[in-house]
C-alpha cells in the first residue's frame, strides 16, 4: 500500500464462478492521471465498482492512503473523498443541473444553503453555468458529462474515477475534456482514473497506464512503453500485422 494513492491490493471478483477480475494491482496516485485501458469486457468497469464500493470483492483489499476499506458502503467512501463518474451519466432527469449538484453537497453534509452556492461555484469554475437551471434530462449528451464531472467534484474529492468520460465526443470537446482533467490535477489536486477507449487521449494526458485484458493486469508503465509493447497491441488487435494500423 502506498501513502498519497488509491489503491487495490490482489483484487479478484467472481460471478458464479467466473472470474471478471483476477488479483488486480493498480495505484491511483494524487496529482497525477492514471489510466486504464482495455478491451470491451476486461472488467475496467468491474474494478471501478469495487474502488467505490458498488462491487464488492472476493478476495483482495482497496486502500486509501494505507487505510484499509475493506466493505465500507459506497456512500461511505465517498464521504473519504472518492468520487466518480459512470458512464451512463446517471444524474437525476427530472432535476435541473444546480439541484444535481447540490443534492450531492447535501448528501456529503451540508446545509441545502451552503450546497447550492458550491454547486454554483463549481458549475462558474466548470465554465458551464448557463446549465444551472436547464432540466438535466434535456441536456445534450456531451453536457451531461461535463454536468456528471461536475457533480463528482463537489467538496473537492481526494480521487475522480472517470468511466469513459470521453464517449460521443467530438475531437474538439475531447480537447476540451483533456483541458479540463489537466485543471483539475493542477487546481483541485485530487488523483484522477481515466479509463476510456480513446486511447490516443489516454497516452496523451495519462502519467501512468494500466492495460487490463480477461481481468489481468497484462502491462503497466509510461504512455511511451505502453505505446510500444506488444502485449497491448494484441490485446487490442490479435496480431503484430494488424497492430500495425491507428489503435495505437
Amino acid at each position: 500500500m502506498i501513502a498519497n494513492a488509491l489503491t487495490s491490493v490482489d483484487i479478484s471478483v467472481s460471478f458464479e464462478g467466473l472470474k471478471a477480475l483476477s488479483a488486480v494491482n493498480i495505484a491511483i496516485t494524487r496529482g497525477a492521471v492514471t489510466g486504464l485501458i482495455g478491451p470491451n469486457g476486461a472488467g475496467k468497469t468491474t474494478l471501478v465498482n469495487v474502488l467505490t464500493g458498488f462491487q464488492t470483492a472476493t478476495q483482495g483489499h482497496v486502500a486509501m492512503d494505507r487505510v484499509v476499506l475493506d466493505s465500507a458502503p459506497a456512500h461511505r467512501i465517498r464521504h473519504l473523498g472518492i468520487a466518480r463518474t459512470f458512464q451512463s451519466g446517471r444524474l437525476f432527469s427530472d432535476l435541473p443541473v444546480l439541484d444535481n449538484l447540490a443534492v450531492t453537497g447535501v448528501g456529503l453534509g451540508l446545509s441545502r444553503g451552503d450546497s447550492e452556492a458550491r454547486a454554483a461555484a463549481m458549475l462558474d469554475w466548470m465554465g458551464i453555468s448557463p446549465l444551472a437551471d436547464r432540466i438535466a434530462g434535456s441536456l445534450p449528451y456531451t453536457d451531461e458529462r461535463r454536468v456528471a464531472i461536475a457533480r463528482a467534484l463537489m467538496l473537492e474529492p481526494k480521487y475522480l474515477l472517470l468511466d469513459e468520460p470521453a464517449a460521443g465526443m467530438s475531437a474538439a470537446e475531447g480537447d476540451d475534456l483533456v483541458a479540463l482533467i489537466r485543471r483539475i490535477v493542477a487546481e483541485i489536486g485530487c488523483g484522477v482514473l481515466l479509463i476510456e477507449h480513446n486511447i490516443g487521449m489516454v497516452l496523451r494526458i495519462c502519467d501512468h497506464i494500466y492495460v487490463l485484458d480477461s481481468g489481468e493486469i497484462i502491462e503497466d508503465g509510461t504512455p511511451a512503453s505502453i505505446r510500444t509493447s506488444e502485449k497491448v497491441r494484441h490485446a487490442y488487435m490479435g496480431t503484430q500485422a494488424d497492430a500495425e494500423g491507428e489503435i495505437l
